[in-house]
């Protein structure tokens, strides 16, 4: 297993949603802990008795202990269905909005995970949290479902800015 990142690197590693539609799952490494940025799902274009395929997990879990926290860019299920799998795997609490936190309480409570066991904290839009040794920012954006944001993420290497999904809109109406 390949050592983290020196004091001022980060390394980038996405586990799905590159090159394809669906399964959104971003890792930022840095040397002092891993942000794991949406958890979605994929479901197959073929009915071959799959509902929904996932990223591959093996990487954050050989690294559990290092894992900080995940972060939602917003609620649609390429960016949240597949939290249940990986929530199984790995404690770690999920950071997002109101909106986004509701619908995986509902996806999490589905998958048999008790009230008690789920550690969604609120992330709002122009408010920052902390996430072990990230900073993140929501940052409000377009798209086709309410509360959707990008995210300010500062890290010891400098400021990632992960878009999420965003449409743009000349328009919007809600201002």
């Amino acid at each position: 297993m390949p050592q983290p990142p020196g004091p001022s690197q980060i390394r980038i590693v996405p586990l799905g949603g590159l090159g394809e539609i669906g399964m959104n799952c971003l890792a930022i490494e840095q040397q002092d802990g891993i942000l794991v940025v949406d958890c979605g799902v994929q479901f197959p274009e073929d009915d071959l008795g799959v509902d929904v395929i996932h990223p591959d997990f093996s990487w954050l879990v050989q690294r559990a202990e290092r894992i900080s926290g995940v972060v939602l860019t917003h609620a649609h299920e390429d960016h949240i269905g597949g939290l249940p799998y990986l929530l199984a795997e790995i404690d770690t609490p999920v950071w997002g909005s109101p909106y986004a936190l509701a619908l995986v309480r509902r996806r999490l409570l589905e998958h048999d995970f008790r009230p008690h066991e789920l550690r969604l904290r609120p992330a709002v839009a122009g408010q920052t949290c902390t996430v072990g040794p990230f900073e993140i920012e929501p940052v409000r954006v377009s798209h086709s479902i309410v509360e959707a944001t990008a995210l300010r993420i500062e890290t010891r290497a400098g400021t990632v800015l992960h878009t999420g999904d965003f449409n743009l809109d000349p328009d919007p109406p809600d201002g």
